[in-house]
């Protein structure tokens, strides 16, 4: 009776999974495995909103699994060796893992891969899993390993011909005799408190509410994503991070409205990522194109800015559903993002160790160079832009919704009034519990464009 292995990582789901679909389909049983890496809890990237949310994805993963006939053999430690241990008591010639592009990712997979092949077993690396397209598929014509600009890679990426999304594997058997840990609980995992509005995870839910956002939200997307009080994006990127939806069942269902080739387009832009990281992981620490910065070291600035105390309400509002939520609207996240290091001049690694420790979609690729993108540090074609934090609230937030909903202190103030507290009359200014500007706008733009030369 032959046994493999199926060690889940980032792909927390039953449905459109290859890397179960091939370990069920060539076995007569199946380990399904997940093992909380030490190496991993031990920097502390499983902050305590992500430990919360991992923790809903295992339960519900758990449950699913014993519907099929298994159930999810959880491990701590290093993964290689609860992996060999179960290669060993259980006579497995075959691992299937989903490829990853982090550089700690990458040397996980060949330590595993190297392990095995010791012990006469083989890992089958499956890299269609994480992404829609795997990070090696799409490749720029000549000697280069990757598109270094979005446009021409979405343009191979939409070319490209994807896989059919595939079902759950009609029945899962586990050997006899296998031994488990209990369900991991979040404190066991990461110390502290979560954020107050956390969402729920789990392949069920995420399920749910990508049935819902086709369903109901989709169509409106190209029009209405940017609109910050509107809330009219998917929120499906900490289940994209943490795989209990799967990129390709999401952009195979989308549709072919206006709406949802924009809302294709940013699953692309996820993958981008990941082929630029897999390319070049040291830009996950270090400046993809270096601009000779000498970023200023402002620690009080700095904590105004993490706390939403800068004086700058649409700023301050970003960074306050960040802390209420674990999650920021993309369009906040660009506002805030520029205005750390553009207007205040202060390193893109602050502000994603910043994002990393709070996000709940927090994710090596995308959070790094994301920040690097706005930076101007990363891949974006026009590195010295600036995004003035007014015309950006009076464009995305044009009646004031978004910072009221947020900043609780400023709710009595009317309107587009509300994005620039500190022309009230005086006496009303005095009654807010609200910073004045940390910053002259036109000063801290000079400042940046001064320095980048």
């Amino acid at each position: 009776m032959s046994v493999s292995l199926a060690l889940f990582t980032r792909d927390l789901r039953v449905h459109d999974n290859p890397m179960l679909h091939t370990a069920a389909d060539g076995a007569d049983h199946v380990i399904p495995l997940f093992v909380l890496d030490d190496a991993i809890l031990r920097t502390g990237f499983p902050s305590p909103n992500r430990a919360a949310f991992l923790v809903d994805c295992l339960t519900d993963l758990d449950a699913t699994l014993r519907e099929l006939g298994a159930r999810l053999i959880v491990r701590r430690g290093d993964p290689v060796t609860e992996v060999l241990d179960l290669v060993t008591h259980h006579a497995i010639t075959d691992v299937h893992l989903s490829g990853d592009v982090s550089r700690y990712a990458r040397q996980r997979q060949r330590r595993l891969g190297d392990a095995l092949d010791e012990h006469g077993a083989r890992l089958h690396l499956h890299d269609d899993v994480i992404t829609a397209v795997a990070p090696g598929a799409v490749t720029p014509t000549g000697n280069r390993d990757h598109f270094a600009v979005f446009t021409p890679y979405l343009r191979r990426w939409t070319e490209l011909p994807k896989r059919t999304p595939l079902p759950p594997p009609p029945r899962l058997r586990l050997p006899p005799r296998v031994t488990a840990h209990a369900l991991p609980d979040p404190g066991a995992i990461s110390r502290g408190s979560t954020a107050p509005d956390l969402p729920g995870g789990g392949e069920t839910t995420g399920r749910d509410l990508l049935g819902t956002w086709l369903r109901d939200d989709v169509t409106g997307y190209a029009d209405g994503h940017d609109d910050l009080a509107g809330d009219r994006t998917s929120r499906l990127s900490p289940h994209l991070h943490f795989g209990t939806v799967s990129a390709t069942e999401a952009a195979h269902r989308a549709g072919r409205s206006a709406g949802a080739k924009e809302f294709v387009s940013q699953l692309a832009w996820r993958d981008f990522h990941h082929q630029v990281l897999a390319a070049r992981p040291a830009c996950s620490t270090h400046d993809y194109r270096s601009r000779g910065d000498r970023w200023r070291h402002a620690p009080d600035e700095l904590r105004a800015w993490q706390e939403g105390r800068t004086g700058y309400p649409i700023v301050d509002a970003g960074m306050r559903q960040l802390l209420r939520e674990g999650w920021m609207h993309n369009r906040a996240r660009l506002i805030t993002a520029s205005f750390l290091t553009k207007t205040l001049y202060l390193d893109w690694r602050e502000g994603a160790r910043h994002f990393l420790r709070h996000l709940t979609d927090g994710d090596i690729a995308n959070n790094q160079l994301n920040w690097q993108w706005v930076a101007g540090t990363g891949t974006d074609t026009r590195p010295n832009r600036v995004l003035n934090p007014l015309r950006q609230a009076d464009r995305y937030d044009p009646r004031g919704d978004y910072v009221r909903r947020y900043l609780p202190e400023l709710r009595d103030i009317p309107g587009p009034e509300v994005h620039r507290p500190w022309t009230l009359p005086d006496h009303q200014r005095r009654e807010l519990d609200y910073p004045d500007p940390i910053v002259d706008l036109g000063e801290g733009r000079e400042r940046f464009l001064t320095a980048r030369g």
